[in-house]
């Protein structure tokens, strides 16, 4: 389950709310993502407070770019959240779609690359590692807990993007729009091979969607805002042409059969994007999970 991070007002009282749920609840991760320019709070100061909030689940922040961090930085802080919350961590990393938040920090746009990416991952598993980074008498600490630095995933979309990180990655953090399974088989088998020719063990193939729970005509209304706000990057125009399409908008058992259908496809976890900050969402969402899981 993703927190309701790019809600907009979202409190902390309401985080913390959620975040309480979601760890006594049937869920595998609690997941958020990043972005700057934007109001959604900051993915590292979330995290500390999130391995406060939380006993059991795994902290997933699903997507950041660490060409907007310096290094050494990103790879000390997430070494210490891999302390504070007991290595549950794990970090999805992609090179972002928006040039504002680039240009908010200072970051230049001429890094949102691949290699780019690849490089900064180097920089972030030799500080796990314990190599020095500089002429510093000790090196950069502390040394998380899981060896070797949190499971790194890659957030793409594309299969050049995935092959590319098969040498790095642990696995895949993707995102469907239209909740086409297909195609995530067909991206699944794109990863499954990159990392057998890397040499590397089977990867994490998860994906993710946007979600809301009710009558469906309410339900898609309630997507619908959500795009407008969230995808505020994009013309007005052609997110309203996307909201009809993109995303689940109906019943628990809907909801219930699209989660099946990506478990057959091999996808080993779904992180659901809510659209509302409403914990009656999250409530109703777990009761899902909870029947599939009893099923099994």
């Amino acid at each position: 389950m993703t927190l309701p991070v790019m809600e907009p007002g979202v409190s902390a009282p309401t985080l913390r709310r959620w975040a309480a749920a979601v760890d006594d609840g049937p869920f595998s991760s609690l997941c958020w993502g990043e972005r700057i320019a934007f109001a959604n709070p900051d993915s590292l100061t979330l995290l500390g407070a999130l391995s406060a909030w939380t006993d059991r689940v795994r902290l997933v922040a699903t997507v950041v770019v660490p060409q907007l961090h310096d290094p050494v930085l990103l790879a000390k802080a997430l070494a210490t959240a891999d302390q504070l919350c007991g290595g549950r961590l794990t970090v999805g990393l992609g090179v972002g779609g928006r040039h504002e938040d680039y240009r908010a920090v200072g970051a230049d746009p001429g890094t949102q690359t691949r290699a780019v990416m690849a490089e900064r991952v180097a920089v972030l598993k030799a500080v796990w590692a314990g190599r020095r980074v500089t002429d510093a008498i000790e090196p950069v600490g502390p040394a998380p807990v899981q060896p070797g630095g949190p499971p790194l995933l890659v957030g793409t979309i594309g299969p050049k993007t995935l092959r590319s990180a098969a040498g790095w990655a642990d696995g895949l953090a993707g995102i469907t729009l239209d909740l086409d399974v297909e195609s995530q088989r067909a991206l699944f088998d794109v990863a499954r091979s990159a990392w057998s020719a890397a040499g590397r063990a089977a990867p994490h193939l998860a994906t993710s969607f946007w979600f809301a729970l009710g009558e469906p005509d309410t339900a898609r209304a309630q997507v619908h805002r959500h795009l407008r706000h969230y995808m505020n990057w994009i013309p007005r125009d052609a997110v309203d042409a996307l909201a009809p399409h993109t995303g689940f908008a109906g019943t628990e058992d809907e909801l219930a059969a699209v989660l099946r259908g990506f478990a057959a496809a091999g996808t080993d976890e779904v992180y659901l994007i809510p659209t509302s900050d409403d914990v009656a969402q999250l409530q109703r969402a777990a009761d899902v999970v909870a029947a599939l899981n009893d099923s099994r």
